[in-house]
């Protein structure tokens, strides 16, 4: 595999606001490989997205504290001024949202749109060679009859479609490293199906990175070469996705798993939820974060953090179970 295109060392993300601040991404790190699939997995509100936005500094600045460091090809993107972030958006990083009917413009045509980027990103070129640019990207992405669907209104797009003009806004300047930040969260199975296969047929064709948010297990298994489990900010668990789904170390992988339903489990056996909430990220978090849910719960879980431990070679996770010194004090 080449080398790291993206480092993200000890990241911490708060939101201010009049009633205190929410630590919504808690000291994480991770890195992705040129052509690697990474994939961040978790509950609403773990920080998945919270994580995805601050890559690109799309988190509200007026209202957001962010630190530690993000290296992109060894430059620190948190360092950069928002014109040096505007000339990496789109065109070294592309960002595919979650729901395209609020991420694209309803009072602009998709050409548009998509030309908007292309010039804001290659000034010199001229408005019949963004529209070309345009039209390849679209077929590019399996949107049939590409010269009549650049004119088109989103509006008058199935959602299969409007996501696919979404992927074609990312990929519009050939970014490096595609963010995806739930993508197929709000299409049935088939169309999410014909996306995900989109996204595998464009990383072979162009050794793209991507760094995929989802909550859901199956895309994973699909999608990823790693996975990293989030929980209340904090990374939890981290390895081959093989690994993840063989033999998952965390009380929390373990029982995300649980939840999920899988074609090797008899129809009989019922999917297991997981009791309880979340904590609340706007309060200090004493311990670790999943201790009142989990079944496995010691005494030390309550009163210290655990650290993230390297339980086999390259994976990881932040529990106890794992930690000699805690076994060996009993």
């Amino acid at each position: 595999m080449s080398g790291k295109i993206l480092e993200v060392n000890n990241l911490n993300v708060k939101f201010l606001s009049s009633g205190g601040q929410l630590h919504a991404v808690r000291g994480i790190s991770l890195c992705l490989h040129q052509g690697e699939t990474v994939g961040i997995v978790g509950e609403s509100g773990c920080g998945k997205s919270a994580t995805a936005k601050a890559l690109l500094q799309l988190n509200p600045r007026y209202s957001t504290e962010t630190s530690g460091e993000i290296l992109y090809q060894g430059v620190n993107l948190l360092a950069l001024s928002e014109k040096k972030m505007g000339s990496i958006r789109g065109k070294e990083i592309g960002m595919i949202f979650q729901d395209p009917m609020t991420c694209l413009n309803p009072t602009m045509k998709v050409g548009s749109q998509i030309m908007e980027g292309y010039l804001r990103h290659f000034p010199h070129a001229s408005r019949k060679e963004a529209r070309q640019a345009a039209l390849e990207t679209l077929e590019k992405v399996g949107i049939s009859h590409p010269e009549e669907r650049v004119d088109s209104y989103p509006h008058t797009l199935s959602g299969g479609m409007r996501q696919r003009v979404m992927i074609a806004l990312a990929l519009a300047c050939q970014p490096k490293v595609l963010v995806a930040d739930e993508p197929t969260t709000a299409l049935d199975v088939t169309i999410q199906a014909q996306i995900l296969d989109l996204l595998k047929q464009i990383q072979k064709s162009t050794n793209t990175s991507i760094l995929l948010i989802t909550h859901d297990m199956s895309v994973v298994a699909k999608m990823c070469d790693k996975v990293i489990v989030m929980y209340a900010g904090k990374i939890v668990e981290s390895a081959t996705v093989d690994a993840i789904f063989a033999d998952p170390k965390h009380p929390y992988t373990q029982r995300l798993l649980k939840a999920t339903a899988r074609l090797n489990q008899p129809k009989s056996k019922p999917l297991i939820s997981i009791e309880g909430t979340p904590p609340n990220l706007s309060h200090p978090l004493q311990g670790c974060g999943f201790c009142a849910r989990c079944p496995d719960a010691m005494r030390i879980c309550a009163i210290n953090p655990p650290p993230l431990l390297e339980v086999s070679s390259g994976h990881l996770s932040s529990c106890f179970k794992y930690d000699s010194r805690v076994l060996k004090n009993g």
